[in-house]
């Protein structure tokens, strides 16, 4: 649907207009101009804001008004979006219960406002008023907060440790979904070997640095991609670097995601048990055949359960496990079975993710081959594992969001009591520095003191990795150099 935007003045914000109109609409174009359906506003300012919004769809015409105190650019912004989403609403009969929200990290703002030393009531009252958000997401998020703080209680003191990510690009083959960098590593098997030089490099200069300034780490993360995709004995080359670059007595936790069943083997655990690693995760996505194939996992039910089973041998006594909501042909008896199965087997920790339609991932070009349950029937299997959840002693403790996810729901992390992951309640919260290294790796450098965040990114493929690492490597201590403020 095109829906056209009246207000020129308003054209650098079409983007944000446009995210919030997706949320009704899938494919929904908004412009500048006037056609058919159309959008206006009227701001006025006197004793704070008042914004008034038209809308012309379908033959029939809605109105808003929404009235905030202050004239500054985020808060006319927010009117305007407020009063877009109470048109929306009256248009389509579909509620929002993150409100206007259209960021990934709504517990961060949680956080923000429970540092002042507001009380949870203040706290609802104004994020209600800020974004709108539903009773139901503010008490989520007063929940994870809550158990945050009780995982990492020095949560709030931890601006001057880092933590480290490092990426592994390589997995057996590219599920439909992915974005991430993700490498078949029987094409790119001629790449691994240089790869492995680059890692080895930035790990050691990385952890020199690290120790030459006294600064701790407090998990270390290995990501990808497929980390369990490469060898037994590369992996352990990787981590005897990591061992010997960092100061290991100071880091908390280090998790190994190991995410595709069919890289799992009796050596790689060997190798992990060896190093003392117990946390990984091994990923089913679904517990449906079928559906597996689809999305392009080659691997079967069968598999993960026989793998889950090999890693607890081999004394893997912190597992991950992830579940999607929203693939292709699934519905509600298809994630029943998914928690049934799950429940067989008990994790550690489950994470329950929403389908998300990335830009860039063969899904997302390829719509029409892979359909998926409608918003009512996406909520209710979202439902479903909340109570599978509450009722099998699962907290939930870090959650985020994406744009272009189903039902405009949320992806949330659940674990038994204790068993939480550290790096997952870092990385989410932004409270510290997190060093990304690897091919694709992000890096965030959170200055200690401002909390101003610089995003830098390592190249994604291998091949521009491979040419490059150093330079990357260089220019990332030159910004913890300004970061903690050590002469170059």
């Amino acid at each position: 649907m095109k829906l056209y935007l009246k207000n020129q003045e308003m054209e650098h914000d079409l983007l944000y207009l446009q995210n919030i109109i997706n949320l009704y609409y899938e494919d929904s174009f908004l412009l500048v101009g006037e056609g058919q359906h159309e959008l206006a506003f009227k701001v006025t300012k006197e004793e704070g804001v008042t914004v008034t919004g038209h809308l012309t769809i379908d033959g029939e015409v809605y109105t808003a008004t929404a009235k905030r105190t202050g004239q500054d650019k985020k808060t006319v912004k927010q009117a305007v979006a407020e009063t877009l989403v109470t048109m929306l609403t009256a248009h389509t009969g579909i509620t929002q219960s993150w409100g206007i929200l259209t960021g990934i990290r709504p517990t961060k703002l949680y956080h923000r406002l429970y540092r002042q030393g507001l009380s949870h009531e203040a706290i609802s009252s104004r994020l209600t008023q800020d974004y709108l958000i539903s009773q139901e997401k503010l008490d989520l998020m007063k929940s994870i907060v809550h158990t945050q703080n009780e995982a990492i209680p020095d949560l709030y003191e931890l601006k001057r440790e880092v933590s480290v990510y490092i990426g592994i690009p390589f997995c057996p083959t590219k599920c439909a979904y992915c974005t991430f960098p993700a490498y078949s590593i029987l094409v790119h098997k001629n790449d691994v070997p240089e790869f492995l030089v680059g890692l080895l490099h930035e790990i050691a200069e990385t952890g020199r640095w690290l120790k030459e300034n006294d600064i701790k780490v407090t998990t270390i993360y290995f990501g990808g991609g497929t980390p369990t995709s490469i060898t037994p004995k590369d992996l352990k080359m990787l981590l005897d670097q990591c061992y010997a670059s960092f100061d290991m007595s100071t880091v908390r936790e280090v998790t190994v995601e190991a995410g595709r069943p069919d890289t799992i083997d009796a050596e790689t655990l060997k190798v992990l048990n060896d190093f003392d690693i117990d946390r990984i995760s091994i990923n089913p996505q679904s517990f449906t055949d079928e559906t597996l194939k689809a999305i392009g996992r080659h691997h079967s039910v069968k598999e993960t359960v026989d793998k889950f089973k090999l890693a607890r041998e081999y004394q893997m006594n912190n597992i991950n496990m992830d579940l999607i909501i929203g693939l292709p042909n699934e519905d509600r008896t298809h994630v029943a079975h998914s928690l049934a199965e799950t429940k067989k087997l008990r994790p550690e920790s489950l994470t329950v993710h929403t389908l998300s339609f990335k830009r860039a991932s063969e899904m997302t070009r390829n719509k029409e081959k892979y359909p998926v349950a409608p918003r009512d029937e996406i909520m209710h299997m979202m439902n479903m594992t909340r109570q599978f959840a509450a009722e099998e002693g699962y907290k939930p403790y870090y959650l985020y969001r994406q744009k272009n996810i189903l039902g405009n729901l949320e992806n949330i992390g659940y674990a038994i009591d204790q068993e939480y992951s550290l790096y997952n309640i870092l990385i989410m919260e932004e409270v510290q520095t997190i060093i990304g290294i690897g091919c694709g790796a992000s890096s965030k450098f959170i200055h200690p003191e401002t909390g101003k965040i610089e995003n830098y990114l390592n190249p994604k493929d291998p091949k521009s990795y491979n040419q490059s690492y150093a330079h990357y490597t260089s220019e990332k201590i030159k910004k913890l150099n300004h970061l903690y403020k050590v002469e170059d």
